[in-house]
């Protein structure tokens, strides 16, 4: 169980914090629910510290939860995160049940591209390979040749020994990686909703107010901010920097939740308030994951002429590493 919070810690904490009462009450008929139902839950590093800590049973970035979903040793699969990680989770895991607490809980990078587009974008560029990233549709990873996470963007990208490829739908980590590889990259103007807000000025400002701050960024905010930060990479990336470096003052360039989570095994540093919220993440609730398990709702498939080529975009990544 999770550490109560008193009144006054909960005043600095980066996300809302709820009823201890309540949240005791929720996490302990969870874990009664997963062993009733045989039901494991993988959470993104972007979920609440009660759900991260509470009752997350695999908890890591994109990268990790699709390999962990691939070898899952359980009939239910309750996925705290967002809904295209939900059909990722579907698609490793055709015989299992897949549960997401709240199907609204979206993207705006998997939104902002449908087939018909990357349809258009092989018309316009033939011949080049296309790379989904893994914040998409299962239909959109149908019709792409390989997946990636921003964890190994730039291995996938190197991988097909091309000069040039398409990347979607990130504009931002399509450009970053285009700046780590050389290769030419043919890039959709969608963005991360958390991370396309952040400024080089921002940062600045915290190196100012907070002198000899370590700012680690991810890869999904603009060129410009990865370029002034100290770090970029993704979460599972800045965890590890974190645990390794043991920066006494760092800044996390993401959501919210991310500090909040990683602060617990690493009490050395201090976590600097850098961060924005995704308002899709926030959907996921302790009470919402019980409701879930005790429903069985709601469950998530993927259409059959999708499931095929959409899990073997997401193999090819997987093989890469």
């Amino acid at each position: 169980m999770i550490p109560a919070r008193t009144r006054h810690e909960c005043d600095v904490c980066l996300i809302p914090c709820f009823d201890e009462e309540v949240m005791a009450e929720d996490i302990a008929a969870i874990r009664a629910l997963k062993r009733e139902r045989r039901a494991i839950i993988l959470a993104h590093n972007y979920q609440r510290p009660e759900i991260f800590h509470g009752v997350a049973d695999i908890v890591g970035d994109s990268l990790a939860l699709a390999r962990e979903a691939a070898r899952a040793d359980a009939d239910v699969i309750v996925l705290a995160g967002v809904h295209f990680m939900a059909e990722t989770a579907k698609l490793m895991n055709p015989d299992k049940t897949v549960l997401i607490p709240d199907p609204l809980a979206g993207c705006s990078l998997a939104e902002s591209i449908t087939a018909a587009d990357v349809a258009l974008l092989r018309q316009t560029y033939p011949g080049r390979p296309v790379v989904a990233y893994v914040n998409t549709s299962a239909e959109v990873k149908a019709a792409s040749d390989i997946c990636c996470t921003s964890g190994n963007a730039r291995k996938v990208v190197e991988s097909l020994g091309v000069p040039e490829v398409i990347m979607l739908p990130d504009e931002y980590l399509a450009q970053n990686v285009a700046a780590e590889t050389g290769v030419k990259i043919i890039a959709w103007k969608g963005h991360c909703e958390v991370h396309e807000r952040f400024t080089p000025l921002e940062i600045d400002r915290l190196r100012l107010t907070h002198p000899g701050v370590v700012v680690l960024a991810h890869p999904e905010c603009p060129p410009e901010v990865v370029a002034v930060a100290d770090f970029a990479g993704s979460t599972a990336m800045m965890a590890d920097f974190v645990r390794r470096e043991k920066p006494a003052r760092v800044a996390l360039v993401t959501e919210c939740s991310m500090g909040e989570n990683i602060a617990a095994a690493s009490p050395e540093s201090e976590f600097v308030r850098a961060c924005n919220l995704c308002p899709h993440m926030q959907r996921i609730t302790l009470p919402g994951i019980r409701a879930a398990l005790e429903t069985m709702t709601a469950e998530v498939n993927v259409p059959a002429h999708l499931f095929a080529p959409a899990r073997a975009a997401v193999e090819r990544m997987l093989a890469v590493g």
